[in-house]
């Protein structure tokens, strides 16, 4: 425990920072984290680089490293830094973070006064000074969308649509709720694990929250490359996997799920003229029959986000809030 500027006692902070390579932008993040106002342990997790960037990693001494020997994906690599610490709060933080000086100050605060808070999602901010993320959200599908993304910060939305969870480049949980939900699940290699999570937390009671106050510049796109083919394959691997895990085409919106699946891959093979997106449901429609067992009632989800307005949540359009 510590105590924030305000004199109340704040949980103890794990950072959790996975890596693959590109030291330039890691240094940038682990320059930030040091210069936060509350104490915190920073634990680097390389996913086996490609680049020098363990060897770096090994000259700062303050940050304590694992070293996977294979390239797991995120969700493992956040898994195994996570399983390195004791925090009460663990903040998962994106190697292409630049915090904001009181990012963790104010992002754990609301875990010291609500004990059903299971995550915590700040405001993270685009180079270009709007917002990139800040939280996301699910339709009754399990669509997940990036809440608020391209508005003002002054305009973002803290009620509507509704807060799932947080955007996985940085993430505040609980630890005692990974503790009873289970960390990231390993059948996903990278996108959707972070959606994942905050559905498992919801359906076991779990309460999250958006904190505004809490940000950080996302350079985003600092892996696979917004819109590269690897990227949009990853994406569809999982949906497709969290489809068959969640058995969404056993429910009332299996109709809908299939239509808007059938839009999307159709509309990446239109634009981009390949089937990644479309190989990628498959293959994690394949997996996810392996996926453990999940809840079927989930709180946290907004069924007031219907077809159209999902449409345009993909499109990070918005401009209509209805």
């Amino acid at each position: 425990m510590s105590d924030d500027m305000s004199g109340r006692v704040l949980p103890s902070i794990d950072v959790v920072v996975p890596v693959h390579g590109k030291w330039a932008v890691t240094e940038s993040c682990l320059r930030h984290l040091a210069r936060q106002t509350v104490p915190h342990r920073v634990v680097v997790v390389d996913d086996l680089s490609p680049d020098d960037t363990l060897d770096r990693l090994r000259e700062h001494p303050e940050v304590h490293v694992v070293a996977m020997e294979r390239n797991v994906g995120f969700g493992r690599a956040c898994n195994a830094g996570i399983r390195a610490g004791t925090g009460d709060v663990v903040v998962l933080v994106n190697n292409d973070v630049d915090a904001e000086p009181d990012m963790l100050e104010a992002l754990v605060a609301p875990f010291a006064v609500d004990a059903t808070l299971g995550s915590a999602a700040p405001m993270l901010l685009r180079p270009d000074g709007r917002v990139d993320a800040f939280g996301i959200c699910a339709d009754p599908t399990l669509a997940g969308f990036v809440r608020e993304q391209g508005v003002d910060p002054a305009d973002a939305q803290t009620d509507e649509p509704r807060i799932l969870g947080p955007y996985g480049a940085v993430a505040a949980y609980r630890r005692e709720a990974l503790d009873a939900v289970g960390l990231f699940d390993d059948g996903i290699f990278m996108y959707g694990e972070e959606l994942d999570l905050a559905l498992r937390l919801s359906g076991a009671g779990w309460g999250s929250v958006g904190v505004p106050e809490a940000r950080g510049v996302h350079l985003g796109g600092a892996t696979a490359g917004r819109g590269s083919a690897r990227q949009r394959e990853l994406g569809g691997f999982g949906r497709g996997y969290l489809l068959r895990a969640y058995r969404v085409l056993r429910t009332r919106w299996a109709v809908r799920a299939v239509v808007t699946e059938v839009a999307v891959c159709l509309g990446d093979l239109l634009l981009s003229r390949d089937l990644a997106a479309t190989r990628g449901r498959l293959a994690g429609w394949r997996a996810g029959r392996s996926a453990g067992p999940r809840p079927r009632r989930i709180d946290g989800v907004d069924p007031g986000i219907g077809f159209w307005r999902s449409i345009a949540l993909r499109r990070g359009d918005y401009a209509a809030r209805a």
